[in-house]
């Protein structure tokens, strides 16, 4: 069966353009995402007994906060047809301490996709589901043994006393799809909530377990249902949900959830300097090559057991990144560092690269705040000068104190912008320029006393 692949057949230039339109800079690294994400695509046209031997070739990203890392994540999520999940390396421990364990990321890794399948099953039975959930609907208004009492007769139009009863249900359809009776209510029979379990095992970083336990008990008690009174709009959409799920078979979808995982998956794997370093024999950092340690099967290729069956990540492309300020990629275990061939050192973002942030990409920084004071009325107007006053302002501040990289600027903002917001109701139909003159205006003090900046900005 062929598998749908990340990224569907787009090509590493097309990959990269589309990123190019909200993340500025790092080619490099787009490149090498773009490079990957293709992989996949060819590797699933080779013939069968080479593609188990193609392994994904693994990427670590290299650079300082701010500059782009976590972003390219999330832009490749949304490029990715393929389950995705970003996870930080910082929230594991060593088996044996108290919190998640590495498993933990393909176990949801395939609940997304799983999820994935289910969505989209639901869309190829949805015009199915809507027909059984319709004519369940019309039994609850006009049952067959009472056709004339189910509903108030206000609510139907006169029909003849000779009229079938096959004829009324007709007359009352077409008055249903019409919104006629969406505000009707209505008694119908819903599954009941079950008995919360005690939250004793989530305190203790066992969520899984605990969630384990309600499907457990979920599955040896019987269904307990309630009935509630309800709109005809509300019923209608809670009947086409159960008519859906009747129509979905759960083993196909668990099936399709682990070959997608298997051949397509993707973790990016952020925040992994985090747990480089020498290792020490006491304090918080105790399981920090406990983790790496963990890892290694997990990324060369493992079978974890999940609810839905067990998944092996032979094939599972890791993309791991860290800013690496106090430790170096080097002070991985060697065993890690080689499951991580591709490294892509990211570039410090520069004044330029400050401007183009601020209003080249499709979701750029001064456009989101326009739109934001938009809502309340006001025209906001950016001056190209103040734009240079910004990235400048940004830039110098990053290099006096600590680099936070595009981050900064979204602090110099709020404080340019922060008597504008205050007012903005009070400003509804006006327009606020902002010049140059205005950013050094709110910001001197701060500029000033770099005791003052490394506080507020």
């Amino acid at each position: 069966m062929t598998v749908r692949v990340d990224g569907g057949q787009l090509t590493p230039t097309q990959i990269v353009t589309e990123l190019d339109r909200y993340v500025v800079g790092q080619g490099q690294a787009k490149r090498a995402v773009a490079i990957a994400l293709r992989n996949r695509w060819r590797r699933q046209n080779l013939p069968p007994e080479l593609r188990d031997e193609v392994a994904p070739k693994n990427i670590i990203m290299i650079g300082p906060t701010g500059v782009g890392k976590t972003e390219i994540a999330r832009r490749l999520a949304r490029l990715a047809q393929a389950p995705f999940i970003k996870v930080e390396a910082s929230k594991y421990t060593e088996v044996g301490y108290v919190g998640r364990d590495v498993e933990s990321m393909i176990r949801d890794l395939t609940e997304l996709a799983v999820n994935m399948v289910k969505n989209e099953m639901a869309e190829s039975v949805a015009e199915r589901a809507a027909q059984a959930a319709e004519e369940r609907l019309l039994e609850l208004l006009l049952p067959r043994a009472r056709i004339r009492d189910a509903v108030g007769l206000g609510t139907l139009e006169p029909v003849s006393a000779e009229a079938s009863g096959a004829a009324t249900r007709e007359k009352l359809r077409e008055q249903l799809r019409a919104g006629r009776l969406d505000d009707r209510q209505i008694e119908l029979e819903v599954r009941a909530q079950g008995m919360p379990v005690m939250e004793m095992f989530a305190g203790a970083g066992m969520g899984e377990m605990d969630q384990n336990i309600r499907e457990m008990l979920g599955n040896m008690l019987p269904a307990r249902t309630k009935v509630r009174k309800v709109r005809v709009s509300e019923a209608r959409r809670l009947l086409i949900q159960e008519e859906t799920q009747k129509l979905i078979d759960m083993d196909e979808v668990a099936a399709q959830a682990i070959r997608r995982v298997q051949d397509s998956g993707i973790v990016f794997l952020d925040e992994i300097d985090k747990i480089a370093g020498r290792e020490r024999a006491q304090g918080p950092d105790v399981s920090r090559e406990g983790v790496q340690r963990d890892l290694l099967p997990i990324i060369e290729g493992t079978a974890v057991t999940t609810k839905y069956g067990v998944v092996r990540t032979d094939h599972v492309l890791f993309v791991a990144a860290g800013a690496f300020h106090v430790a170096k990629p080097s002070d991985l275990i060697p065993e890690l560092q080689g499951r991580f061939p591709i490294r892509v050192e990211l570039e410090p973002l520069t004044r330029a690269d400050f401007v183009r942030i601020l209003t080249e990409p499709e979701s750029a920084l001064l456009k989101q705040y326009i739109a934001l004071l938009r809502t309340e009325g006001v025209i906001l107007d950016f001056t190209p000068d103040a734009v240079e006053a910004v990235a400048d302002i940004a830039t110098r501040v990053n290099e006096r104190t600590e680099n936070i990289g595009a981050r900064r600027l979204y602090t110099i903002l709020e404080r340019v912008l922060e008597d504008v917001s205050f007012q903005a109701p009070d400003l509804a139909g006006k327009t606020v320029t902002v010049d140059a003159g205005f950013v050094h205006g709110r910001l001197a003090d701060a500029i000033r006393d770099d005791d003052l900046s490394r506080y507020i900005l």
